[in-house]
């Protein structure tokens, strides 16, 4: 079992958070290196979230590619937020960061207590298919 594996009891309750790292992020200015910043990311966001009801999936892109490594938050019916220009020290913050989202009522992620990579590294949120806007 891979440690993105995570299948258990609480990770498959209907609002278990899932954090998605791209592994295939470059470093900046060096696009032949081996090295996959975006991989190191996922295995570091997986142990950090080992023991825990988040879920931690690979993806081959999240196409963020000029502000990678990147991640995506999202549980069942809540916003996705994507996240980009994280390293290894932002996994315990994905983590967190995902269990607030699958917490939070009303689907969004709350400013007040999101850890700082959050704050600043915010890329895009994307609203949950069954939206529609309050007529204003």
């Amino acid at each position: 079992m891979s440690p993105f594996d995570s299948e258990d009891a609480a990770s498959t309750a209907t609002n278990a958070p899932v954090i998605y790292v791209c592994i295939t992020c470059r470093p900046a200015g060096d696009p032949d290196s081996p090295a996959r910043p975006g991989a190191i990311l996922a295995a570091a966001t997986a142990q950090a979230a080992a023991g825990t009801e988040v879920q931690v999936r690979p993806m081959r892109c999240l196409a963020n590619c000029s502000r990678g490594p990147s991640a995506a938050l999202r549980s069942n019916g809540s916003w996705t937020y994507v996240f980009g220009g994280l390293d290894v020290g932002c996994a315990q913050a994905l983590v967190e960061g995902a269990r607030m989202l699958a917490g939070a009522a009303d689907g969004i992620l709350p400013w007040r207590g999101r850890p700082a990579p959050l704050k600043r590294g915010l890329i895009a949120r994307v609203p949950p298919l069954d939206f529609h806007e309050v007529d204003v």
